[in-house]
C-alpha cells in the first residue's frame, strides 16, 4: 500500500523487451518405429513430379468437382521423393496422435532421422538433397477445392509453410531442420485421412513406380483387385510423356514386377489397355474394421437433411463400414457422417 501523503506512483510496464523470435508451438520428431505413412488426397492426386529432371510445367488435373493446380517454383516441382520429408513428417504426427499426445504443424527432425527411415544414403550428399527437397516444397504452390480434414482450401499455399536450419556441422551440413507443413496437409494428419504404407516403397528405384503403388494403395487397398484404363491413370499418375511412351513405361514396371516380384503389396499386370493390380495380401489390416466412433442425436437430423427419404440408420452402416475399409477415422465423425450422407444423394438421388 501506499503511505499517505505519498506521490501515486506509476507502474511501470514489463521490464522485459518483446520476445521477437518466440518458439512457435512444436512437435520433435523421435519416434524411432513409426509406420510409414501418406497422407490420402496426395495419394490420389499428381501432387508431385515424377520426372527425373526439374519439372516447370504447371498441371492442373480436374476429376468431377474436384480440382487441383500445381505450380512449380524456379528449381522445379516438388517430386515423388521429395515427399519423403512429407510422408516422415505425417508419420510420425500420427504414431503422436495415436500415442495421445500434442502435436503441432511445426516438427523439427534430424536429418539422419529421416534419412534413415526412408532408406536413404546418410553420405554428405544426402543432406545437400534433403536441402534441395525443402526449398522444392516450400516453393511448390498448390490451388485446389480439395477438402483435407473437412477444410476446403481456396487460397493458394505451399506443401510447407517455411523451412529452416535449426544447426550444422562444421561443414555446414544440414543437421538439424524445423519444417513448418501446410494447413492442408496438417488438416488431413489431424482427421487421419492417412493410409499405412509398405516400407518398400522407399526401395522404388523409378519414379513412375512409386507413383503406381500410391495410387494402387489407395484405391486397391484390401480388395482382391483394382481395375484402371491405362488413358485414367496416365491423368493420375501426372505423366507428360506420349500415351505410347506411357504404356511402354508401365509394361515395363509390370514386366520387372513379374520378374523380381519387388512391387509392394500387389501384382500389377496389363489386360489390353486396362491395368489390373492384385493384392498380395500384404496390406496392414486395421485394428478396427468398422468406425465405432460415437454420433450425436443432431447429426442424424442434419443427415435427413442431407439425404431426406433415405434410412439415414442404413447409410450410416454404409459409412462406418467404409470408413473401416479405407482406415479412415474422423477427427469430426458428425460432419464427416453428413458429408457422407450429402455425397450418398447426389449420387443416387431420391430413394
Amino acid at each position: 500500500m501506499r503511505a499517505v501523503g505519498d506521490k501515486p506512483t506509476k507502474r511501470l510496464a514489463n521490464p522485459l523487451l518483446p520476445d521477437r523470435f518466440q518458439q512457435p508451438d512444436l512437435f520433435i520428431c523421435d519416434i524411432f518405429d513409426a509406420a510409414p505413412k501418406s497422407d490420402m488426397a496426395g495419394m490420389e492426386h499428381p501432387v508431385f513430379s515424377i520426372s527425373k529432371k526439374p519439372d516447370h510445367q504447371t498441371r492442373r488435373y480436374e476429376n468431377n468437382d474436384n480440382f487441383i493446380e500445381i505450380t512449380p517454383s524456379a528449381k522445379g516441382m516438388a517430386t515423388v521423393f521429395d515427399r519423403d520429408i512429407l510422408i516422415f513428417c505425417i508419420s510420425q504426427l500420427i504414431a503422436a496422435l495415436n500415442d495421445g499426445k500434442e502435436v503441432s504443424k511445426t516438427v523439427s527432425f534430424k536429418i539422419i532421422d529421416y534419412l534413415v527411415a526412408t532408406g536413404k544414403p546418410v553420405g554428405g550428399s544426402a543432406y545437400i538433397r534433403a536441402e534441395d527437397a525443402l526449398e522444392r516444397l516450400r516453393g511448390t504452390s498448390i490451388k485446389t477445392n480439395i477438402v483435407t480434414g473437412s477444410e476446403r482450401q481456396w487460397q493458394v499455399f505451399g506443401l510447407v509453410d517455411s523451412a529452416k536450419t535449426i544447426r550444422r556441422n562444421s561443414d555446414g551440413a544440414l543437421q538439424d531442420v524445423q519444417v513448418t507443413l501446410s494447413d492442408w496437409v496438417f488438416n488431413a494428419i489431424q482427421a487421419k485421412e492417412v493410409l499405412t504404407i509398405s516400407r518398400d516403397y522407399f526401395r522404388l528405384k523409378k519414379p513412375l513406380e512409386r507413383r503406381m503403388y500410391e495410387i494402387a494403395r489407395k484405391h486397391c487397398g484390401k480388395s482382391a483387385e483394382w481395375r484402371i484404363g491405362l488413358e485414367k491413370l496416365h491423368l493420375k499418375c501426372g505423366s507428360h510423356s506420349s500415351a505410347k511412351e506411357f504404356k511402354r513405361l508401365v509394361t515395363n514396371i509390370i514386366s520387372d514386377s513379374a520378374e523380381h516380384g519387388h512391387f509392394p503389396d500387389y501384382i500389377p499386370s496389363l489386360e489390353g489397355n486396362i491395368v489390373v493390380f492384385r493384392s498380395k495380401g500384404t496390406v496392414p489390416v486395421p485394428m478396427v474394421e468398422v468406425f465405432e466412433g460415437r454420433l450425436d442425436p443432431e447429426a442424424y437430423h442434419d443427415a435427413r437433411t442431407a439425404a431426406p427419404g433415405w434410412d439415414v440408420r442404413m447409410i450410416e452402416r454404409e459409412w462406418r463400414a467404409w470408413c473401416g475399409k479405407e482406415e479412415i477415422e474422423p477427427k469430426h465423425p458428425a460432419k464427416h457422417f453428413v458429408k457422407f450422407c450429402q455425397s450418398w444423394f447426389e449420387k443416387r438421388g431420391k430413394p
